[in-house]
């Protein structure tokens, strides 16, 4: 796969996360600068087409990325969004104050959902129990009807599921998509977790979510609470 065609595929991830519609050829022509007409980047979509990377879920002359695409979106060609300033200012405001681990990620949960849009998880150190926020966001974000939304709400109420989406958080950014999760009920959608000193810190959403947006804001967020967990700020 040359270089224009990842870039092809980083447009429609790109386009799609944004409009949450099919993205065709004349969109990506028109809204990124890549040099070639439609009719080449049509060619090149087939050719995306043909490897899994993108699909066309109707009849419409849009495509919209697989969980194969996704995956090649975040381990080749997704960067982490930096926090600005202005919200790295934020997230020091909101957890000034807290000092017990249970107030840390309390808060640390509902500005992580706040941010993202996402179903935030933040697990306490030392302790067998997560604490998550922002469940509400999961009727937003996703297409899917109330009932198949449930078993996704069923699942994050388990507290033994919720510490198996953080088992594998280490001091890098780790994303799990769709068929990627280790319960069945969650398949449908993407972690994005990491490490957070002795803790651990996770955003779960659709398939179709900003990585790179999600991935700087875990980032942050766990490198900032991870000095609270490990006694480093009190």
């Amino acid at each position: 796969m040359h270089e224009r065609q990842l870039e092809i595929l980083r447009a429609i991830v790109d386009e799609y996360v944004t409009t949450q519609e099919p993205v065709g050829s004349k969109a990506i022509a028109e809204r990124h600068s890549l040099g070639v007409s439609p009719a080449t980047i049509r060619n090149d979509m087939a050719h995306l087409e043909e490897a899994g990377l993108i699909t066309q879920p109707h009849t419409s002359a849009g495509r919209i990325p697989t969980n194969q695409g996704y995956r090649l979106f975040v381990d080749r060609i997704a960067q982490i969004k930096p926090l600005s300033s202005a919200e790295r200012r934020a997230i020091e405001n909101f957890m000034s104050g807290a000092v017990e681990p249970d107030e840390v990620a309390s808060r640390a949960v509902r500005l992580l959902a706040q941010i993202t849009h996402q179903v935030a998880i933040v697990q306490i150190p030392d302790q067998d129990r997560v604490v998550l926020s922002g469940t509400a966001n999961l009727a937003r974000s996703h297409h899917e009807s109330a009932s198949d939304l449930f078993p996704i709400l069923e699942a994050l109420e388990e507290q033994v599921v919720l510490l198996k989406l953080l088992a594998d958080a280490g001091s890098s950014i780790n994303v799990k998509i769709g068929a990627e999760q280790p319960t069945a009920n969650l398949q449908s959608t993407s972690l994005v977790s990491m490490g957070a000193g002795a803790g651990a810190v996770g955003i779960l959403g659709p398939t179709r979510m900003d990585y790179s947006g999600s991935m700087g804001a875990v980032h942050a967020v766990a490198r900032y609470i991870g000095k609270f967990f490990d006694g480093e700020v009190r």
